[in-house]
This record gives C-alpha cells, structure tokens and sequence, in this order.
C-alpha cells in the first residue's frame, strides 16, 4: 500500500471534523482573534488530505499494466 493512502484519509478526517467544529462554534475567542483559525486550518487539513490521496490515485494508476 502506498503511504499517501491512509496519510491523506488521516488528514482529510481530520480536516473535516476540525471544518465542523469550526463552522459551529463561535464565541468570544474567535472575535478577539478576528479569523475563526479552526476553520482555516480544517481547510488547509482537508486541502493537505485531499491531495495526498490525489496523489495515490495517480500512482496507483500508472502502476497498473495496461491491457491492451
């Protein structure tokens, strides 16, 4: 199994809960700061995540045989 696999779904899983922990929670940590960080960094994890399994997919692919 290449690597990229389960680091992508790791960091996507993880992007997507930290995504939603963000989108419904606000208060006043998040008006002081001025950017809901939580929300910022779900999308950069999910963002992370997406690519590495973009990339697995790749690889995957041109590891087949063609069978022409």
């Amino acid at each position: 199994m290449d690597l990229r696999t389960p680091i992508g779904l790791l960091f996507s899983i993880f992007g997507v809960l930290l995504l939603g922990f963000g989108a419904t929670h606000t208060g006043a940590d998040f008006e002081r700061v001025g950017v809901n960080v939580n929300l910022a960094w779900g999308g950069v994890l999910l963002g992370f995540g997406a690519f590495m399994l973009l990339l697995a997919a790749l690889a995957r692919r041109k590891a087949e045989p063609d069978h022409d």
